[in-house]
């Protein structure tokens, strides 16, 4: 057994330790600040970011499609209000030939806020790291327009997905005589589709953003985590906000734009997390690894 997996062991011996030891260190880092500053700019992102996916995908595939596929993919941060921020990307859309250059670079910048801001936050969650790892700042600069790139790939495989999907949906299969259709496999398809979408992404931003080097089982354990505990949280806020929720008394006019944000801020809660999680395992780690050898230099 590596010396890896035998901390690990000691580490998951006391769950209900390592997960109180999860919720100082979020709370020492102001966890709840930073997935504010995260949510804030992710509002400011998502649109110019998704316009501007929109704007170059279009030569390529036709607008409907592709707003379709937004809307999918945005329920699976922004539950119940996809379809209205939908609606403002395609209205941005129809004023592309007014946006010019200084339009495209003024939603370059706004689009890679919310990356800023989240490799702000994971630096704070991993300060361990940047004492030994530091990464040039150019580097940090090209990662949001990288991941920008790898969103526009990914939803053209999606919508090559759904297009195999859709044709087949009006087939049947006969066995025995009985017909069975496939319309819920499309639905099914595109949903797992989605979330294994979710889960890679949410993976890759703990595999890049954080200064040094993470495990790819790490990465993926709390990708997964993640993404698990957003789906659970997001089918709550969605019937949170249709029976209980009294923000479009409160608010008025602002409710879309308080519960938009709200989402966001509590997808950054537990996306932060996630990270803390990891940050831990790995201080727990060095702890044990030091203690050990404090110990066999004192025998």
């Amino acid at each position: 057994m590596t010396d890896t997996k035998r901390y690990s062991r000691k580490i998951l011996r006391h769950p209900g330790k390592f997960m109180w030891r999860v919720l100082k260190g979020f709370k020492r880092n102001q966890g709840l600040l930073l997935s504010g500053g995260v949510a804030y700019n992710t509002l400011l992102s998502i649109i110019p970011m998704m316009a501007l996916i929109l704007i170059g995908l279009s030569q390529f595939i036709e607008q409907e499609k592709l707003l379709e596929i937004i809307i999918r993919e945005i329920e699976l941060i922004v539950p119940a209000h996809a379809g209205k921020i939908a609606a403002e990307i395609g209205a941005l859309f129809q004023y592309r030939q007014f946006v010019g250059i200084i339009g495209i670079g003024v939603m370059l910048f706004f689009s890679s806020m919310a990356f800023s801001m989240l490799e702000s936050a994971m630096s704070v969650i991993f300060y361990h790291r940047i004492k030994i790892h530091r990464r040039h700042f150019l580097i940090s600069a090209i990662i949001p327009y990288i991941y920008m790139i790898l969103m526009g790939v990914g939803i053209v495989i999606i919508t090559v997905i759904a297009g195999v999907l859709d044709a087949i949906e009006g087939e049947t299969l006969t066995i025995f005589g009985k017909s069975f259709g496939f319309a819920w496999a499309s639905k099914i398809g595109l949903y797992l589709v989605g979330i294994v979408g979710l889960i890679l992404m949410l993976s890759s931003l703990y595999l890049v953003l954080p200064f040094g080097q993470i495990t790819i089982s790490h990465a993926l354990l709390g990708g997964t985590t993640a993404a698990i505990l957003w789906e659970i949280t997001r089918h709550v806020l969605v019937w949170y906000f249709a029976k209980l929720s009294l923000v479009s008394v409160i608010y008025g006019s602002f409710a879309t734009a308080v519960v938009i944000l709200l989402s966001i801020e509590i997808a950054s809660v537990i996306l932060l997390l996630g990270a803390q999680v990891i940050a831990e395992f790995e201080r727990a780690t060095e702890e044990l690894a030091q203690a050990e050898r404090e110990k066999s230099e004192t025998d």
